[in-house]
């Protein structure tokens, strides 16, 4: 009986060997590229692969030169943070501002409000926003917010988060958005920017009296597991780039965009809403301004679409201008989030 015992117990050592062997195999070409890559992207990063129910592949890589220290050291600074605390190697747990990545939160929920039937996405922003009527853009519907086509004209990126972020509140970043001139017609004009995203969030407080922040916990955090995740509770919370995440965190979300808004058995959007958010609605317009590194790509609610799709996406994302990129390939089943902090990302 003990030799029987001991047979089994070397043929499941050996079949477990075997195993992860194979796993190590499977990923060799991954781990290669992540060292490689490494110093471009930050010299700190976690890679996170999900597939049929599980985390199939996770790997933190830390290996910042001395000139990444000492920029890391002085931002750090700048902030007012400790700078050995902002220099630790990156985890699963580590949290990090996660800029454009946070449109694909904020994207989902407002989504949230049309699967209620709170909001329709044909509304207009000027039914729940009058300044915007005041203004003559109070025809600009939920649907052309999510997808950057408001044909509102904005400043870069960077520098308008960075205005908005000293504003008191909500409703003196509307005021701000309001007064911008308009370059086209909404619809018609794609332009990447801040200014949607962050209409559609003002119109889901007025829906429901309640601050971005706790609808953001209440219906996609604390639904999908993501314990770490916030907008950082500034006065204005950025709904197109101030979210803060982990890669933990980030994953789960992206679990359930796969799994058609499944999570955990509970849904927390219903799948043609997850669909919706997929399909290119950029697919015709002019493009007044997006990322050169874009290429091709169209944009749906909050993400991007990987190919010239004309329904949903095969492979869909919504990378950060700190380096981080999640991104979910339906054609192949699988979801991944290269979690990264690079302020000179490429």
């Amino acid at each position: 009986m003990k030799v029987n015992c001991l047979k089994c117990s070397l043929v499941v050592h050996f079949l477990l060997i075997c195993l992860f062997t194979v796993a190590q195999e499977k990923f060799s070409t991954v781990d290669t590229w992540l060292e490689n890559n490494l110093k471009a992207i930050g010299g700190r990063a976690v890679l996170v692969l999900y597939k049929d129910g599980k985390i199939i592949y996770s790997k933190s890589a830390n290996e910042m030169s001395r000139k990444q220290k000492m920029v890391g050291k002085l931002i750090a600074r700048k902030r007012g943070v400790d700078a050995d605390a902002a220099l630790q190697d990156f985890g699963l747990d580590t949290r990090q501002r996660i800029a454009s990545c946070s449109k694909w939160l904020s994207a989902a929920l407002v989504m949230s409000f049309v699967d209620e039937g709170k909001l329709k996405l044909e509304d207009t922003v000027g039914m729940y926003l009058p300044v915007m009527t005041a203004q003559g853009k109070g025809h600009i519907t939920i649907w052309q917010c999510l997808s950057h086509l408001t044909a509102i004209k904005e400043a870069p990126l960077k520098e308008s988060l960075g205005e908005m972020g000293k504003l008191p509140d909500m409703d003196a970043a509307i005021q701000k958005i309001a007064l911008l001139p308009m370059e086209g017609e909404p619809g018609k004009v794609f332009h990447y920017s801040n200014v949607g995203l962050q209409l559609a969030a003002a119109v889901i407080e007025k829906i429901s009296g309640k601050d971005f922040e706790t609808l953001f916990q209440e219906r996609i955090a604390g639904p999908c597991g993501m314990t770490n995740s916030d907008y950082g509770h500034g006065k204005v919370p950025l709904a197109a780039g101030g979210a803060w995440s982990t890669p933990n965190d980030y994953i789960r979300f992206l679990a359930m965009i796969l799994n058609d808004g499944l999570y955990n058995g509970k849904q927390v959007l219903r799948a043609q809403s997850v669909a919706a958010m997929q399909h290119n609605y950029a697919a015709n317009a002019t493009v007044a301004s997006s990322p050169a590194e874009a290429g091709k790509w169209g944009y749906g609610f909050g993400e991007w679409v990987m190919e010239d799709a004309k329904e949903r996406g095969q492979a869909v994302s919504s990378p950060g201008l700190f380096g981080s990129f999640p991104w979910v390939d339906n054609k192949l089943g699988y979801a991944g989030f290269l979690f990264t902090m690079n302020m000179n990302n490429k």
